[in-house]
This record gives structure tokens, C-alpha cells and sequence, in this order.
């Protein structure tokens, strides 16, 4: 029944994402003083996400760097630029919408590109070592990337971002993984399958909560949003773009650029907008919650054009 349970959530997600957030901003005044049970949230679901991974997962991959040197060179260089780029350009001196622009497209890949990854019959153990080493460095990489791209303008609270990203990445990703090696996978039928519902109705929670957080300011820019919608969709997009055309021209088999395309597209959304409105004003959550909005609907767009580009070739 779990797995059953399971199945219909991931096949739902990309229309109850959006559908929390709408719920959110309508309660707001009910639930918003829940949002201290956002980061508490995330690590099970970090936790829940991880039981699926072990540290030997790392050695195939790690005999072939280079797709994963690529990824994370698009992933936490050039799209951050980009995204700081794009966003001088389009909303010049407002710099709480730029460095929620720059936060979207800093954080690691999410874990639920893995999922994507399994659905294109992608290379898993690629994507579970970059997912991995995404969340064991991001406590040094998204604040010193904030830092360097925005942190002139606006003041972030590194250590408490760091502590933040340790005890909602790093240590459950820790726990997830030891379990796994330790039982030597039994974890994955007695656990994961369990908790994997409870995951996904957990991200749907902390979505609707961030919703009730930013709604003010959602309610306030009231049209000005679509724009910055179509910028952070157009942002998303090229992450997808730039990780295909990579893999392509490096004559990357078809498994590696299903798993380049997914983790170097996707973000851990959920964990950027526990950051945004943990360690920053409201305002830079809005980005993070809208890219939340479109995040599932563009992999299934990318996962229906890798399908037709690999049947015609």
C-alpha cells in the first residue's frame, strides 16, 4: 500500500507543489507560526532521501570524473553567474530578488533528481555521487558563493547558514548512508520504502509553510510576479540546456547525459527556501518559491524531449 501510496505522490508532485503553495498564502494566518517545524521537515526527508545511498556508491564514479567536474561547474559556477547576470539586468537595484535568484541556483542538486534519473534510465550511481557530494560540501559552497556574488550588498549570516545546511544535509545524508552500508542495503525494503510517502507529503508541508511565510510579499507584488516568473523559469530552463549540450559534447553515453541533464537542471528547492527564510528578509524566498512552482513540471518536459531526442537518434 506504501508503495502504492508512494508512486501516486511522485506522478502528482509537479501539480501539488503548486496547489501547497496556493494553500499556504490563503492560511497564512493560521499556520504561519508552524515554520519553526520547516527545518526539522527537511532533515527527515534528507534523512528519508539518503537511506537509498552508500558510501561505495562513490568509487565507479569516481573512476570517471569528468561528467561529475562538469556538472559542478555548471551546477555552482556558471549558473550562479548567470543567475546574478540575468538578474542585474532584468530587476536592476533590487538586490533581495537578486540574491534570491543567486540563492535558486547555488544550493545543491535535490534528491529528487535521482528519481528522474531512475524514470529516464539514467546513470544512478552518477547522479547519487553528485547528489552526495553536493550536500556533504554545500555548508562551504552555497555560502561562500553568496558571499562572493552578493555578499557586498546584502548581509548573510554564513556560520548560521553553515550550522544550518550541517544538521539538515549533511548529518541525516551521514546517518542515511551509514545505515544503508551497515545493514548492507536491507535498509532501503525495511525503511525507505516506509518513509519515502511520509517524505513527499513532508515537502509538500514545508512548501505550503514557506508559502504562509512569503505571502505577504507575494500578495504585494501581485503581477510584478509573473515576470519574475518567467525569469526564474527561463533561469531553470538553462541549467537543463547547458547540462544536455555538455554531456553531448563531450560524447557522454546516453546514461551519463540523463544523469548530467537531471542533477545539473534540478535544485533542492525545498532546502533554498529553508535557508531564505531562515538567514535572509522574506523577499529573497520569493525566486526560491517560484522556482519550487515550475522545478517538477521542467524535468518532465526534459524527460519527454531526452525520450524523443534518443529514439530518433
Amino acid at each position: 500500500m506504501m508503495f502504492s501510496i508512494n508512486k501516486f505522490l511522485e506522478k502528482t508532485m509537479a501539480y501539488f507543489i503548486p496547489v501547497s503553495v496556493v494553500i499556504g498564502v490563503l492560511v497564512s494566518d493560521y499556520i504561519v507560526d508552524l515554520a519553526w517545524l520547516i527545518p526539522w521537515i527537511f532533515a527527515f526527508m534528507t534523512f528519508a532521501g539518503s537511506l537509498n545511498s552508500n558510501f561505495a556508491s562513490f568509487k565507479d564514479a569516481v573512476l570517471h570524473p569528468l561528467p561529475i567536474f562538469v556538472t559542478f561547474t555548471i551546477l555552482h559556477i556558471i549558473m550562479p553567474l548567470l543567475s546574478l547576470g540575468i538578474g542585474y539586468l532584468v530587476f536592476p537595484g533590487e538586490m533581495l530578488t537578486i540574491t534570491g535568484l543567486v540563492l535558486a541556483m547555488s544550493i545543491p542538486t535535490g534528491i529528487t533528481s535521482f528519481v528522474w534519473v531512475a524514470v529516464a534510465k539514467g546513470n544512478n550511481v552518477l547522479a547519487l555521487t553528485i547528489i552526495l557530494l553536493g550536500a556533504l560540501l554545500s555548508p562551504v559552497i552555497v555560502p561562500l558563493t553568496l558571499h562572493l556574488l552578493v555578499g557586498e550588498t546584502v548581509e548573510i549570516d554564513a556560520l548560521g547558514m553553515m550550522i544550518g545546511l550541517l544538521w539538515t544535509i549533511v548529518i541525516p545524508s551521514i546517518v542515511g548512508m551509514i545505515l544503508n552500508q551497515v545493514t548492507k542495503g536491507k535498509v532501503v525494503d525495511i525503511l525507505s520504502a516506509r518513509l519515502s510517502p511520509f517524505s513527499k507529503v513532508g515537502m509538500e508541508i514545508v512548501v505550503m509553510l514557506n508559502g504562509a511565510v512569503v505571502a505577504p510579499f507575494l500578495l504585494e507584488r501581485g503581477f510584478a510576479l509573473v515576470g519574475l516568473g518567467i525569469v526564474v523559469i527561463i533561469i531553470a530552463f538553462l541549467g537543463y540546456v547547458l547540462s544536455f549540450s555538455a554531456g553531448r559534447l563531450l560524447k557522454q553515453e546516453k546514461e551519463t547525459v540523463i544523469a548530467m541533464v537531471f542533477t545539473g537542471g534540478m535544485r533542492n528547492i525545498s532546502a533554498g527556501v529553508v535557508l531564505a527564510t531562515a538567514y535572509f528578509p522574506p523577499a529573497v524566498a520569493i525566486p526560491v518559491v517560484l522556482g519550487m512552482l515550475f522545478q517538477q513540471v521542467l524535468a518532465s518536459l526534459f524527460n519527454s524531449f531526452i525520450e524523443s531526442y534518443y529514439g530518433k537518434m
